[in-house]
């Protein structure tokens, strides 16, 4: 990954910026929108009579004025600030409106089924997702079919994706708990366990003969950690600022969870995990300040499709005078992408619902929500295979019930039943969609 070109210091174009300030006529034309970095701001032309380092100085003082100072210190003692600029307002207010409140969906997506399972698959996704970031490379169909199925994982790979999985249930189950250094190690254990080189290493700070750097594919060092010796204390206020006890004052609550994100991932407190327990951490700050559609939202999938600008996002906050500024925009910008993900499918599910339901509007009463949900997934996808136990894990019910769900669909000729081995499977017929349609007519 290339560095961003480190920034000229404020004392370096201090005289130009100085020059420039004094002269209304250019200064007015100074291009002051956005939080662009210098790595990018040397490359865009300026106004006539303006260099670049001119104007960098004007808007670094710009910022400063408004800078708020974080608790969060880097190795030397230096502040993480971040500028309450323009652009960060309107992400804010779209994710109070979204991540808080309502996202505009119909009934029939919202009764208690579906909500049980738009939750399980979000868990899946985030699961599955946040530990590709960091090199599982099980396919998402293999890992989706042993979370369903309860299988034991079989390999590294997938024994990421089910620590993440569990640690995302816990994560529900904590979120009206306080954070401490404990709760922080639970996380890590369980998002860790027989996962390390060091299995002693799971649930604790790293030590000094652990010290750690993050580097890219080619050895490049991007980051290096605070040492060991500072981590204990490190730990202490990252929890008392999650908890709200710093820094005094309003702290929009969304960019106390992207601080955390960032705290915990900058510090590197663990050997390894590091990243899957910061996002995890993310997760627990949002719930805990009662956005509650973060439960059927996963960052970690957008993260995912560009997985360098996440990356980035640290560089340019730690190469310019620790600028918070840059992670938070890009964090409102990944958590807005996943509300977008989240709108989407719920239209799509909606759309999909409607369509089967007008396709069985005469012949409704033979079938129940399960087996019109598994005919709508069907019509989307049909090459897939069913079984017993992965119908009872995703609709929530006993085994029994699964099971007479899906020999009803064989009766009914939609789907084909055979054996795998000692368990029955079951695929979607051939054009579904039209016997459907004819279903339908003859009933009708």
């Amino acid at each position: 990954m290339k560095i961003p070109q480190q920034p000229p210091s404020f004392q370096d174009v201090l005289a130009e910026t100085t020059a420039l300030l004094q002269q209304p006529e250019l200064l007015a034309r100074v291009h002051t929108a956005g939080h662009p970095h210098w790595d990018k701001l040397r490359r865009q032309p300026q106004p006539e009579g303006i260099t670049a380092t001119a104007a960098w100085g004007v808007l670094k003082f710009m910022r400063s004025m408004r800078a708020t100072v974080t608790p969060l210190v880097d190795t030397t003692g230096r502040p993480f600030t971040w500028t309450n600029d323009a652009e960060l307002s309107p992400g804010l207010h779209q994710i109070d409106l979204w991540g808080g409140g309502h996202i505009g969906v119909s009934e029939p997506v919202l009764d208690v089924e579906s909500k049980s399972q738009y939750y399980l698959s979000s868990l899946i996704t985030e699961a599955i997702t946040s530990s590709q970031l960091e090199g599982a490379s099980t396919t998402r169909e293999v890992a989706q079919d042993m979370l369903l199925t309860k299988r034991l994982p079989r390999d590294l790979s997938e024994r990421m994706i089910f620590n993440n999985f569990r640690t995302m249930q816990r994560i529900g189950e904590l979120k009206d708990e306080p954070l401490s250094a404990a709760l922080v190690f639970e996380i890590h254990r369980i998002v860790t366990e027989e996962t390390l080189a060091k299995p002693d290493a799971a649930g604790r700070l790293r030590r000094a003969d652990e010290d750690i750097a993050v580097v890219d594919n080619d050895g490049q060092i991007l980051h290096q950690p605070p040492p060991a010796e500072q981590l204990a204390r490190r730990m202490e206020q990252l929890c008392r600022f999650a908890n709200g006890e710093t820094p005094k004052g309003f702290l929009h609550p969304v960019l106390r969870a992207v601080v955390v994100h960032f705290w915990l991932a900058w510090d590197h407190p663990f050997v390894d995990g590091n990243g899957r327990t910061a996002r995890a951490l993310f997760y627990w700050s949002m719930l805990r300040s009662r956005y509650w559609l973060f439960d059927y939202i996963s960052i970690s999938e957008v993260i995912l499709s560009a997985p360098a600008k996440y990356g980035r996002a640290f560089l340019l906050t730690e190469t310019d005078d620790n600028d918070l500024t840059y992670f938070m925009l890009y964090h409102l910008d990944v958590i807005l992408k996943a509300l977008e993900n989240l709108r989407t499918f719920i239209a799509d599910k909606t759309a999909s619902l409607r369509s089967l339901d007008g396709l069985l509007r005469t012949a409704a009463d033979r079938f129940n929500h399960r087996q019109r949900e598994l005919l709508t997934h069907a019509l989307r996808h049909p090459s897939q295979v069913y079984t017993i136990a992965e119908h009872q894990a995703r609709q929530q019910v006993v085994y029994q019930t699964a099971r007479t769900d899906l020999l009803g669909l064989d009766e009914a000729g939609l789907l084909v039943k055979s054996t795998a081995g000692n368990k029955l499977v079951f695929r979607p017929i051939a054009k579904l969609e039209a016997h459907l349609r004819r279903l339908g007519a003859h009933a009708g």
